[in-house]
């Protein structure tokens, strides 16, 4: 029965943590708030005939805005680990460093740094940097809409294949929140398109669908759903995959 588990879970879990990662989903539209730090915390086990397997998974986020708000340092970081009799299915973490800032109600510049490892993906190291433009298209009370366009310079690592890659590029996305006054759920939905500059063909989509509602003024619950394709894997085939989370949260 665990050897079963077992194979399951490798292949979701090398699937599900994909090497393009959604930004949009971490942001924190606190106005004039300069400071906020974020987290969330997950954790299951299970036990059969003495067989188990557990999941530990814990995410920071954290933001600070200039006192004339117009400009703002992001950093987020995340760490999962799954495991079952005494060998790990995943083992990665993820960091992530943006610059923001703001020439207009309609545009914003942004930098980033961002660092990924998962030995158990077929790419299991990336970083990168990039630089691009962010358009506040909508900005309701309610309603949020925003289009980005970057460009990045990643420098990936396949130990599995023995493959390193230095890669020009482009990356595009559309998100779009709500959020509903009487029950105070909140809601995101993000797309991005990365393909190369020199081989359009190779490019990966993410789409990630979040829902939240507070349980008080510093816990909330939330769920998630995404679909991730890659064009052209280390492997010269192409692949998807699509996953459901729920969890909570912790803001301060």
């Amino acid at each position: 029965m665990l050897k079963k588990i077992s194979v399951l879970l490798l292949l979701i879990s090398n699937l599900s943590f994909a090497q393009l990662v959604n930004i949009e989903s971490k942001r924190m539209q606190t106005d004039s708030i300069r400071f906020v730090l974020k987290s969330d915390l997950t954790f299951s086990y299970n036990n059969n005939d003495g067989d188990y397997i557990y999941q530990i998974g814990g995410a920071l986020s954290t933001q600070l805005k200039s006192k004339d708000l117009k400009k703002v340092y992001f950093l987020i970081g995340n760490y999962k680990l799954i495991r079952a009799e005494e060998k790990d299915f995943q083992n990665s973490w993820f960091a992530h460093f943006r610059f923001n800032y703001k020439l207009s109600n309609l545009w914003r510049l942004e930098s980033f740094i961002q660092s990924q490892h998962n030995e158990l993906l077929d790419i299991n190291s990336r970083n990168l940097i990039g630089a691009g433009l962010r358009l506040k298209l909508i900005s309701k009370e309610h309603v949020k809409l925003y289009f980005g366009n970057a460009y990045m310079f990643e420098r990936e690592k396949s130990d599995a294949f023995n493959k390193r890659f230095n890669n020009h590029r482009h990356s595009s996305y559309l998100s779009i929140s709500a959020t509903f006054n009487e029950s105070k759920l909140n809601l995101l939905n993000t797309i991005y398109y990365q393909p190369l500059y020199d081989q359009i063909s190779n490019y990966r989509i993410l789409e990630q669908f979040r829902a939240e509602i507070p349980i008080n003024t510093a816990l909330h619950l939330f769920t998630q759903f995404n679909y991730y394709l890659d064009s052209l894997t280390p492997q010269d085939d192409r692949q998807y995959t699509s996953n459901i989370s729920f969890g909570i949260g912790w803001q301060i």
